[in-house]
């Protein structure tokens, strides 16, 4: 399945002084590009936590390496790496938009917890939800 890349601009906001990223936002990106990707699939958060499938963040990597200032484009591509029937694992990769210029990497893992936070075996639980989830797992 072919998926579109996240596309972002970035606002004054969100940097420095020096016009430079601050570190804090990296988080909010992954987050906004792992939703577009979740909506491109028919898996939308909002849908999912009606279901009763919350997925909470357990780690978060990131890799700087090269700034991303005020005003710059960007395009996040989001990669499932790893499913299990309880976790699952993405990496991130950050490009200048337009261009190959690789800017920043990063991963995160999540737990597939029900509403009262205990784990939940997704494949169990929902099948259709992690065969769906399968069908992007990107092998490294």
């Amino acid at each position: 399945m072919k998926l579109d890349t996240y596309v972002r601009v970035i606002n004054y906001y969100e940097t420095d002084q020096m016009q430079v990223v601050h570190h804090s936002n990296y988080a909010r990106y992954l987050e906004e590009a792992r939703l577009h990707m979740m909506d491109q699939i028919g898996l939308a958060y909002d849908k999912m936590e009606e279901m009763g499938i919350i997925i909470p963040v357990l780690e978060l990597h990131n890799y700087f390496t090269k700034s991303i200032t005020f005003g710059d484009v960007i395009e996040i591509k989001p990669m499932v790496i790893k499913l299990t029937p309880v976790r699952f694992t993405l990496k991130y990769e950050i490009y200048r938009s337009g261009t190959d210029e690789l800017l920043h990497t990063a991963q995160t893992s999540h737990a597939f917890v029900d509403t009262n936070f205990k784990p939940m075996n997704l494949k169990k639980t929902y099948p259709d939800v992690y065969e769906t989830l399968s069908q992007i797992v990107v092998e490294q």
